[in-house]
């Protein structure tokens, strides 16, 4: 029997996982703010947790495992959106959400059990921050509730960081109806152009970091196995949800182990606009990188180090995956293999599985590498379009048109030079006195037709 180990932030170190209810596995991941495209690193976590979710199902049971990822659709930066762009701000949630879910698919992760958005649990969230006030953890002041960060001794246990690092690190808002630097808001008021709903501290909209309490509480309960997110998310954001959910329910948990995945690097640089190198998930599909392939590159690199996206690495996962193809086709899913599990329960080690999966295939183990590539979300039918659809009209055109001129000239060694070229690529080269079709096989690399012509 597979024993899961994930590192927990908390305790810094790998624990064994023992789920608070087996038929019932709860986890929560921190979703997106939708006002625009999400952008690859955001994808990283969403790719860790499906992984996670395909192998929480396989341990426990498809139906015994629930998984929750928000939509943040009320924010300052969607209001600034729609302020900027004329349009109102359901349309643009709408739309952004749609993005998402779209661009997610297209990676290979599966849909969340529930998909929660802010504005659906503003009730829960009033009723949190007015238990909170009750209890002493939180106060009204000029229209703005405030958590008291003060009254929570366990505060800064999850980033580990001093006082003076966390208020650097949260950029604290400096307002004179604070009574501490650190306390964060619960509540702010709205004007009237902005979104806003009613509540005893007047109209207005809830703050950042209550949303993922209320929510979590409402579908998964005070106390639940795995929540997580990007290390950007520890803090402040992950710390505020455990002191406001720990204070509204002091005899609960909350969450019992929590994840964070490193940040992603582009071709070795922090992605940044300023740089050039900052691409959308959309954007590198529209540049014809396929999903299976992104994912592919992602899960090669463990989730606690720092990622590289590269060029590089898309052209070496897409050779790996058109030969596993080529040999997966026409063979059934077998049965999963043992050091598969083992490994990928050794804290989501997915690089280390990419590792078995080459032994598998190096063995011929056909049914063992169809199983292994499908718990990381690989391999799977609804993600092998892109194999099938290469287009190789050019090349074919190119070794049609030097055909015909060494039929006039009997000079037939550009000819015979394309063709080892394109055999040496994987292709199968047929000839005909019609034309030139050239054949992907197993072995196909395209980045090897590069300079060919």
């Amino acid at each position: 029997m597979t024993t899961i180990k994930l590192h927990n932030s908390m305790s810094r170190q790998k624990e064994g996982f023992a789920p608070i209810d087996p038929n019932n596995v709860r986890m929560y991941l921190c979703g997106p703010t939708v006002y625009d495209r999400a952008h690859i690193g955001n994808a990283r976590n969403v790719i860790m947790f499906d992984v996670l979710f395909r192998l929480l199902r396989q341990m426990y049971g498809t139906d015994h495992v629930t998984y929750v990822r928000n939509f943040t659709d009320v924010d300052d930066k969607i209001n600034a959106r729609a302020a900027s762009s004329g349009r109102d701000i359901s349309e643009i949630t709408a739309e952004t959400m749609q993005w998402y879910l779209d661009d997610m698919d297209a990676l290979g992760n599966l849909l969340p059990t529930h998909m929660p958005r802010a504005t659906e649990y503003i009730d829960q969230m009033v009723a949190m921050i007015a238990q909170l006030i009750s209890d002493g953890h939180a106060y009204a002041a000029e229209g703005h509730v405030l958590f008291s960060v003060s009254s929570y001794e366990d505060y800064g246990k999850l980033s580990g960081r001093s006082l003076d690092d966390m208020i650097a690190g949260a950029r604290v808002e400096v307002a004179p109806y604070k009574r501490d630097p650190m306390d964060f808001v619960l509540w702010k008021p709205s004007a009237d152009d902005l979104p806003g709903w009613d509540s005893p501290w007047g109209r207005g909209r809830p703050g950042w970091h209550i949303e993922c309490s209320a929510m979590s509480y409402e579908l998964l309960g005070a106390s639940f196995d795995i929540h997580g997110g990007g290390n950007d998310l520890m803090f402040p954001h992950h710390e505020n949800e455990i002191a406001q959910s720990c204070c509204a329910y002091p005899e609960a948990g909350f969450a019992n182990i929590w994840l964070h995945n490193e940040m992603l690097q582009v071709e070795g640089k922090k992605m940044s606009k300023s740089l050039g190198n900052f691409f959308t998930v959309r954007d590198l599909l529209d540049q014809g990188y396929a999903g299976e392939v992104i994912r592919f590159v992602f899960l090669s690199t463990h989730y606690g180090k720092p990622m590289d996206w590269t060029d590089a690495k898309a052209k070496e996962a897409e050779k790996t995956l058109r030969k596993w193809r080529g040999l997966v086709a026409d063979h059934a899913t077998g049965t999963l293999p043992q050091s598969i599990l083992d490994t990928l329960g050794d804290d989501l080690n997915t690089a280390g599985v990419i590792a078995e999966l080459h032994k598998l295939a190096n063995a011929g183990d056909v049914a063992g590498l169809r199983a292994g590539a499908e718990l990381l979300g690989l391999l799977t039918p609804d993600m092998g379009a892109w194999a099938e659809s290469v287009d190789l009209s050019a090349h074919e055109a190119h070794l049609f048109a030097a055909r015909q001129t060494a039929m006039e000239t009997k000079d037939f060694g550009e000819v015979d030079r394309l063709k080892s070229a394109y055999q040496a690529a994987g292709l199968e080269v047929r000839m005909s006195k019609t034309g030139v079709e050239l054949v992907p096989s197993s072995g196909f690399d395209i980045a090897a037709l590069d300079g060919i012509m």
